[in-house]
């Protein structure tokens, strides 16, 4: 099967966000630039997905207008097969990826990336849905605490763990690097 790896919103946006926390960024970028090495070593196509959006202005870091709409630092550089910009969640809406995805034969998509709950999780649902099989990285995937609605806070790891839980068996199949580098083989 035909299989591809989409990189979500690895950018450099983030860190001028409140929210942006270093601790986890050093593992998270170790095990994407493995995802992507192992990728294009095996000659599995690198989509990379970049998040534009607000007013375009130098002082909104996901603004083109920013300079921020760039590899995040710390990601290894990569021959990327193909470059979308998204303005919504999943990067299947508005983008031409899934035009490229079936120009392609790609039947298989490998989800990694900014942010595990949000735009990764949409988009590995918004596939599943639209009949791709759907590997997600978990731990190819970055994210931030969060306030819950009652005040509580739940971790990174409570967010990727309920990510988990939610995807698992209904929209893909939760998978190491090693794991889905070995399914695109």
């Amino acid at each position: 099967m035909q299989t591809a790896l989409v990189l979500i919103d690895v950018q450099q946006s983030f860190a001028h966000r409140p929210y942006w926390d270093t601790r986890e960024v050093p593992a998270f970028l170790e095990r994407t630039n493995a995802l992507v090495a192992g990728a294009a070593g095996r000659g599995v196509p690198v989509l990379r997905i970049f998040h534009v959006d607000g007013p375009r202005s130098a002082d909104n870091p996901f603004a083109v207008e920013s300079g921020l709409v760039r590899p995040l630092d710390g990601l290894a550089p990569f021959d990327a097969a193909a470059t979308f910009e998204k303005h919504r969640h999943s990067a299947l809406v508005g983008t031409g990826l899934t035009v490229w995805l079936h120009q392609h034969g790609i039947r298989r998509l490998v989800i990694a990336g900014i942010r595990t709950e949000q735009c990764c999780e949409t988009t590995a649902r918004h596939a599943s849905d639209e009949g791709f099989e759907v590997d997600y990285v978990t731990e190819a995937t970055l994210t931030f605490a969060m306030r819950t609605p009652t005040g509580a806070t739940l971790s990174p790891e409570q967010l990727r763990e309920r990510t988990d839980t939610v995807l698992a068996g209904r929209f893909a199949t939760i998978c190491t690097v090693e794991q889905a580098l070995q399914r695109a083989a």
